[in-house]
């Protein structure tokens, strides 16, 4: 089977379950729609499990692309003369990572020894910036937050990266006639909430939706693990969903 989640955003015990969940085994693939890392304290953790699982494919999110521009230099030895000697885009990437919830994956990163610095340095640059997989009779496109910029006649291989990890889907639309976009970065507790005319924070919180979205076409997974909510995992052959 093949199975999407996404979002993870530190979460390692989530994770865990959710592979139990599934009952993910080496006939199975599992596809990660990025932000592994950030926000809680077990994003490492998650990223040296995944690295051990031939049958786990990663796809780059907006938070591991921010982290993988500022790791070399926390790869360096920290000293004064070299704190002083940070180039202005290094220091601005490191502070945005930061800002939306690097710290504590920094911390995890800094008590790693310097072969599994370089392993996980090396990991995510393997990252692909999106996925195309077939399952049950349905195709799928598979990308951390969107398409921007989309037609229909543009390949995949012609969108930057940015366009793919940062810009949302318009689901207001159908994008393929033949395909499917799987999607996370955007907790779907936002998604369903829209779709009765209402602000999430205009909701109380035993009515947030933490529930996978679907709409013409489109498929939102970020079930909101990142702030409290939901993991949330995709079956691609039967659309079959679960939760931990």
């Amino acid at each position: 089977m093949n199975y999407v989640i996404s979002d993870i955003h530190g979460n390692y015990e989530k994770y865990k379950a959710m592979l139990e969940r599934i009952a993910f085994s080496d006939e199975d693939t599992l596809y990660v729609l990025g932000d592994v890392i950030d926000r809680g304290s077990g994003g490492i953790k998650i990223l040296q499990d995944m690295m051990l699982r031939h049958n786990v494919i990663p796809i780059l999110g907006n938070h591991e692309y921010m982290a993988a521009k500022v790791l070399p230099w926390l790869m360096t030895e920290i000293t004064m003369e070299s704190v002083d000697s940070i180039d202005e885009d290094t220091m601005r990437g490191l502070t945005e990572w930061m800002n939306v919830g690097g710290t504590v994956t920094i911390s995890e990163f800094s008590k790693l020894g310097k072969d599994e610095q370089q392993d996980i340095y090396d990991y995510l640059s393997e990252f692909e910036a999106y996925g195309e997989v077939e399952a049950g009779g349905r195709k799928y496109v598979l990308v951390h937050a969107g398409l921007m910029n989309f037609t229909k006649e543009r390949p995949l291989w012609d969108y930057h990266v940015a366009e793919l990890i940062f810009k949302l889907c318009n689901t207001n639309r159908e994008y393929y006639d033949d395909k499917y976009v799987v999607f996370g970065h955007l907790p779907t507790k936002v998604l369903h909430a829209g779709e009765s005319g209402m602000l999430v924070s205009e909701l109380p919180y035993d009515k947030r939706c933490n529930e996978v979205f679907f709409k013409n076409k489109f498929i939102g997974i970020d079930c909101g693990c990142g702030y409290g909510g939901n993991l949330g995992c995709v079956c691609l052959e039967t659309l079959k969903c679960f939760y931990v």
